[in-house]
């Protein structure tokens, strides 16, 4: 037996979420990898909601996923994700942090990040999950981890399942999941 890293266990998640048809977000799609994966699940039928604040990583996610036509990207912040998606959405998936290979200062934060999880979670249809990576170890990043955490641990037991999914044992802050699953 080999215990699966936090990107592959959360796409696994996400393939037992997610099927043909169904509306999905991704809340930072930073180079795409996670919107390509979602389009894929999602198919021809379905839709992906791609958010985003810088250009590049737009643009990166636009070159990625350029043979499906079942994705829009969103040039804004996530928190605002109630002005683009109103339909129920199978899931989201979040990658807190900041864009491999692009400008280390810009970072997602605590507070646009709380506000777009609230949106998905609002959005989220019964047995839909929330997975959320947080890499934590740059300058910002133990902050939004501490108040993900605090939200995420309010969130109520009877409408939520709330999983943490991490390594104990490794060095230098590396990512963890959670994951909330709305019952």
């Amino acid at each position: 037996m080999t215990l699966m890293r936090v990107l592959p266990f959360t796409k696994s998640l996400l393939e037992q979420a997610v099927a043909e048809g169904d509306k999905v977000i991704d809340a930072t799609a930073g180079n795409g990898h996670d919107t390509l994966f979602l389009a894929q699940l999602a198919g021809d039928a379905g839709k992906v909601y791609a958010f985003d604040i810088q250009e590049d990583a737009i643009e990166a996610t636009k070159a990625r996923v350029k043979d499906h036509r079942n994705v829009e990207t969103v040039l804004d912040s996530h928190a605002n994700i109630d002005q683009y998606v109103t339909e129920e959405i199978a899931a989201a998936v979040f990658n807190l942090g900041y864009l491999p290979k692009g400008d280390h200062s810009i970072i997602t934060k605590a507070e646009t990040t709380l506000l777009a999880i609230s949106h998905c979670l609002d959005l989220l249809k019964k047995k839909g999950l929330v997975a959320i990576v947080i890499y934590s170890g740059h300058e910002g990043g133990s902050e939004e981890r501490d108040a993900v955490m605090d939200f995420v641990s309010q969130l109520p037991q009877t409408k939520f399942d709330v999983m943490k999914y991490q390594f104990i044992n490794q060095q230098h802050s590396p990512p963890f999941l959670v994951a909330i699953e709305k019952k």
